[in-house]
């Protein structure tokens, strides 16, 4: 018998009692002898080796033989009587019992069945009629009972309808909000679900170079609606008092900037934990503060961060400026669909749901028959109406208000943002006397009553006229605020697809002073004041916006096909904020390239205004583009580069996860084993054990690193924000221009005693850094960053490469015995203390970092890849201050600043040159 019928025998028989006991051998001997299974045991698989030992093979046998005609010697008739009872029972527990999908008639032999008996009981033989009544009894009973109808299923047109629309977009949106752009990009971009948001990350086809391209040359699109707002109300001396806590002038600008107080500048700010600094960073988010208006005595600010850090933030600014009484909703929202008032706390997707059944028809009410159902639209789409979202201090009078979906966010990067912003808006039209008496509910004809306000709207489109002679987006000052009221740019929209070109003849037609005067000292105080500061405003123009039937309807009746309509109507006006983004602001390669201008709008005109941007020839990214976009501008970007605040620990801990799940996927033979490759940490960088090594070797005075184990870290690592300190240590680094010549500075020596003066202050630092490669190759994600020995800089230039050798594999063989016992036939097999090594990666705890190769290391980099705007690999990561100072001090003039760039994945070292960018 071949094994695989052995074994189908044994399962067979695995339950069955044995009752026969069968000798040992062909001659009988060992017949009484239970093998380890009892009185009545039969011999298990691995005992019969050969078929003629048993005497109940089936089949063929191999040597021409057929069944074994050989009978037992003994017979135990206890187990063969229970053996024997229980196949009796069994059978009869077979016969008497029935499917619950059998019927009675189904009991019947085949040839007396007959199709009637399945709902005429008299024909059925009189022993069977009983039964079948009562079956036939148990079913009308049960179909007596009332069953939940199922959901009849939508045709695709009943699917598309706008209501049925909104309630399955909604019943998406719970667990990931969508932007308001969201349809647009899920037809073009591959989605991702990130930070409770569902994003576009890169588009379905190639456009890597084009949108660099778009960046250098032209134009190019984001939408960055995701960002959080939180704005705070008070008086200026209690929110700069509260706010100051939370900053530092060492580690740059703060709310008390002078040109960002005036509201003329957008800066960008680091917030500390309240008294902390320079420990427990929360992470950068950008100010702008509204400008002084006549009659408001208080002050008024955004606070713009990522949605990561908002969690950390929020709690922060509530301590910090005491405001912990909710303020609750004043006025209930209204339902999706119609004009009724909505129940306290219920959804909104929630009421149309009571009000549209499954399979039932969408029907108007009489009320709104006359025109299309009103779209309410609260906050983020999921957010409850009762939700808290403004808190206010007794004490100190400051409220705080989550704007978080309240307020639509674009970026424009490129040298032609400011070109198609012009093209593509126009500054509000003056509403007429006769407008002003029919449409006086809305809040431009209000606003228009007013001759101050007026003249304030002319001296910003004369700004934004202006706007029209520059040539380039970077001759603005960075972080220019302008504030506007354009017209709903539906009404200008071209017929088809252009790219917009600078236009000469409106550059010679431009005031050459007013040019002169914007690009020298920006935008006039009084015109940075917007109308989008005020909710009332934002609200007025978000509920009265024109449907796009409604609009499409009025331009079919004009005489004229695709003329505008004339006179405007009066809700078809909308404030926005234009805010300049400065472009790359460090190195000396293509200064300030990547600038452009940010569009702030209202909420619900997402659309409205994408539409006509995208008809201007833009290009448009998503995440990955963005992420290129601060790898060119060698800025850091929140939270990946930002190891030291809570939300960047949260990402490199969710990075790590999916790094890993993905290695695991692959088989081990396709893996990279980096455990011979000297990596110790391919998908996560231990900044605490570099910080913790380094501080230990410049304290204890050790030459090179060595292996060290420290039971308790003496203190948490920081990364190094001090403005004066990255000076200086820049100009140590040696910084060159594109030319190779040296920078001018007037700067401390680099000597051992102001190395010693500095590392008293910093000595669990870290600090960001930007490598470019000499020579040929492409930096990758968590590369390692190394010291070159002396011998190594005298390659310097020869083009020779510089290897690791590669390492012994010393987990290897205790991986293989735990494999082996895997595939065993013990179905239990004892674990191992080796049961959770990974095959090609180094097992926690890890050994030194500083002394694992050949190398010394000195950090990781946490961006990577060519960079088209400098020509060459480029990277940007962090490196220990105490390693850095320690290698400048030993290396010479002509080579300071020179270290070693090694992949995770490649045993070749490629010679880089370092940059502290301030």
């Amino acid at each position: 018998m071949s094994a695989a019928k052995a074994k189908m025998r044994e399962k067979k028989m695995r339950n069955q009692p044995a009752s026969v006991q069968y000798p040992s051998g062909v001659n009988g001997e060992g017949g009484s002898q239970n093998r380890g299974h009892g009185s009545g045991g039969h011999p298990s698989s691995k005992e019969r080796k050969k078929p003629e030992d048993t005497g109940w093979v089936r089949g063929h046998q191999r040597y021409g033989g057929g069944y074994s005609k050989e009978m037992p010697k003994y017979i135990t008739g206890g187990a063969f009587a229970r053996a024997r009872a229980a196949e009796v029972k069994a059978m009869l527990r077979a016969v008497s019992q029935t499917a619950c999908s059998s019927h009675v008639f189904q009991a019947l032999p085949k040839h007396m069945r007959r199709r009637a008996m399945s709902h005429n009981t008299k024909r059925l033989p009189r022993r069977l009629r009983d039964v079948a009544d009562r079956m036939r009894e148990k079913s009308l009973q049960a179909g007596s009972k009332k069953k939940k109808e199922p959901a009849k299923s939508k045709s695709r047109k009943a699917r598309r309808r706008h209501g049925n629309l909104l309630l399955d977009f909604n019943r998406r949106q719970r667990k990931n909000i969508w932007l308001e752009t969201h349809i647009w990009h899920a037809k073009r971009f591959h989605m991702v679900k990130k930070w409770g948001y569902c994003l576009g990350d890169r588009p379905t086809y190639k456009c890597y170079r084009s949108c660099y391209r778009a960046m250098s040359s032209h134009c190019l699109l984001q939408d960055l609606s995701y960002y959080c707002c939180i704005e705070l109300k008070g008086e200026e001396d209690e929110l700069l008092a509260a706010l100051s806590q939370m900053t530092s002038k060492e580690a740059g600008p703060t709310f008390a900037a002078a040109l960002c107080l005036s509201g003329r500048r957008q800066v960008s700010v680091t917030i500390y934990r309240i008294g902390q600094y320079p420990c427990q960073p929360l992470g950068p988010v950008t100010v702008l503060w509204r400008p002084k208006t006549p009659g408001i005595r208080g002050r008024q600010l955004w606070i713009w961060a990522h949605p990561t850090l908002k969690q950390d933030l929020l709690p922060e600014l509530q301590s910090v400026c005491r405001c912990w009484e909710a303020v609750p909703p004043s006025i209930d929202p209204e339902v999706l669909c119609g004009k009724e008032k909505s129940a306290p706390h219920p959804k909104p997707e929630n009421i149309l749901e009571a009000k549209l059944k499954p399979g039932a028809k969408r029907k108007r009410s009489s009320v709104d028959a006359s025109e299309p159902p009103v779209k309410k639209i609260l906050g983020d789409g999921t957010r409850l109406p009762g939700t808290t979202v403004t808190w206010k201090s007794s004490s100190t009078g400051i409220v705080i208000n989550d704007l978080t979906m309240e307020i639509v966010r674009y970026r424009l990067i490129g040298p032609q943002s400011h070109s198609v912003l012009t093209e593509a808006l126009e500054a509000a039209t003056v509403c007429k006397e006769v407008d002003k008496s029919l449409g006086s509910t809305f809040w431009w004809p209000q606003h228009c009553s007013d001759e101050s306000n007026m003249l304030l709207h002319q001296q910003q489109a004369d700004v934004f006229h202006t706007l029209k002679g520059i040539s380039s987006t970077t001759e603005l000052p960075p972080g220019t605020v302008l504030g506007l009221t354009v017209d709903d740019p539906r009404l200008t929209l071209p017929t088809k697809k252009m790219k917009v070109l600078p236009c000469v003849s409106q550059a010679q037609e431009a005031d050459e002073d007013k040019r002169k005067e914007l690009i020298l000292r920006g935008v006039p105080e009084q015109c940075c004041q917007s109308s989008l500061w005020e909710e009332s405003v934002r609200d007025d123009v978000t509920e009265n916006k024109i449907p796009e039937q409604a609009l499409n309807r009025m331009k079919s009746e004009m005489l004229v096909p695709g003329s505008r309509l004339s006179p405007t109507p009066p809700q078809g006006r909308v404030p926005v904020l234009l805010v300049h983004q400065p472009g790359k602001q460090v190195g000396q390669e293509m200064s300030s390239w990547g600038a452009g201008w940010d569009l702030l709008l209202p909420k619900g005109w997402g659309m409205a205004f994408w539409i006509p941007l995208v008809y201007r020839g833009v290009r448009v990214a998503g995440l990955h583009m963005g992420l290129k976009h601060s790898h060119s501008k060698a800025a850091p970007i929140f939270p990946h580069d930002f190891p030291d605040c809570p939300a960047g620990i949260r990402f490199q801990e969710e990075q790590e996860a999916e790094f890993l799940d993905k290695f695991k996927r692959h088989p081990p033979a396709k893996r990279t084993n980096y455990i011979k490759h000297g990596c110790l940490a391919p998908f996560r960088c231990p900044w605490q054990q570099l910080a913790e090594e380094w501080e230990h070797l410049t304290r204890g005075g050790g030459d090179e690193p060595a292996e060290m184990s420290v039971a308790k870290p003496l203190s948490l690592f920081i990364v190094l924000r001090n403005r004066k300190s990255l000076r200086l240590l820049s100009g140590w680094c040696r910084p060159t221009t594109s030319t190779g010549r040296r920078l001018n500075r007037e700067l401390l020596p680099l000597s051992q005693s102001a190395v010693t003066s500095f590392l008293s202050a910093h000595g669990m630092s870290l600090v960001w850094v930007r490598l470019s490669l000499l020579s040929k190759g492409r930096p990758e994600l968590h590369s390692m960053v190394c010291v070159p020995t002396a011998e190594d800089l005298k390659l310097l230039g020869k083009h020779q490469d510089l290897q690791e050798p590669p390492h012994r594999d010393h987990f290897k063989s205790r991986i293989k015995p735990q494999k082996k016992s895997l595939k065993s036939d013990d179905p239990e097999p004892r674990s191992t203390p080796d049961s959770d090594l990974i095959f090609g990666l180094w097992p926690d705890p890890l050994p030194s970092v500083t002394s694992h190769c050949s190398r010394v290391t000195l950090g990781w980099t946490t961006q990577g890849d060519f960079s088209l705007c400098a020509g060459h690999g480029e990277a940007l990561g962090f490196v220990s201050v105490p390693g850095l100072l320690n290698t400048l001090l030993k290396q010479a003039g002509e080579h300071r600043g020179t270290l070693l760039l090694r992949n995770p994945g490649s045993l070749h070292y490629r010679f880089a040159k370092v940059n502290v960018e301030v």
